[in-house]
């Protein structure tokens, strides 16, 4: 946990730099203006099909013999915003993962970690492919879980959870890639599964906090930025320690 803690801190003290805070509103800005353009121009019609579906099961029909019509179009204002989040989060992150994570990895690297040899294990190639099994799997999840939505705690526990997942899996893969090699990248995702995916739901949390949220899609990367390279660092450390035992009389 603790190492947890130190890489939100050093996020925190690296998103306030004026350099990190110019990239701090405009993931979330620019994915709030992309899909609420697109929700806005397709509301109507959208909202049309789903209440058309409804009727088609007989849904409105059973709810109209209660009282309870209105409980249909509410239900069809939630589906909409519920696919309007995962939209603009999802959207957000990739934003920040294409074009914010390489000017984040260089300055945290250069600041905090300047120690640290480069070995260029990842590729752009797989940095893509991470992206769209990071993305394709969340939006599956997120699809299949939504009934959850309507239990106790499910509107908090569920985007938590597929949150953490996506986090983990989207950033990880950037924050090494110019740094580790590819056998350190599996040792790490070995060694730090655990802690990877408990700050990816600690920092999946904050994202829907009003607010917030529009400066986490920076703080997450530079997060997962410090955590992943401190990782290397003490693997390396380790192995040095290691050596110095075998060669020791």
């Amino acid at each position: 946990m603790q190492n947890i803690l130190d890489a939100l801190g050093r996020a925190f003290k690296s998103l306030l730099h004026p350099k990190m805070l110019v990239l701090t509103l405009w993931p979330m800005l620019l994915s709030l203006l992309f899909w609420g353009g697109i929700f806005w121009w397709f509301w109507d019609a959208w909202a049309t099909d789903l209440t058309h579906l409804a009727q088609g099961y007989g849904v409105e029909d059973h709810l109209a013999q209660w009282g309870f019509v209105w409980v249909a179009h509410w239900v069809v204002s939630l589906l909409l915003f519920s696919m309007l989040l995962p939209a603009v989060y999802v959207t957000s992150l990739l934003f920040t993962a294409i074009f914010a994570m390489p000017i984040m990895l260089k300055f945290v690297a250069a600041r905090d970690y300047p120690e640290l040899e480069q070995k260029f294990g990842g590729t752009l190639v797989g940095s893509v492919w991470a992206a769209v099994v990071a993305v394709s799997v969340f939006l599956i999840l997120w699809v299949l879980t939504l009934p959850l939505w309507l239990i106790p705690f499910g509107p908090i526990v569920v985007p938590t959870m597929l949150s953490a997942y996506l986090n983990q899996r989207l950033f990880t893969y950037d924050a090494l890639t110019d740094h580790a090699s590819v056998e350190e990248f599996e040792q790490i995702k070995e060694r730090a599964q655990g802690r990877l995916f408990s700050m990816g739901a600690i920092l999946g949390f904050v994202h829907y906090i009003p607010v917030l949220n529009f400066f986490t899609p920076i703080y997450i990367g530079l997060a997962f930025i410090h955590l992943s390279l401190a990782e290397l660092r003490c693997l390396r450390a380790q192995r040095v320690s290691v050596r110095s035992l075998e060669v020791s009389p």
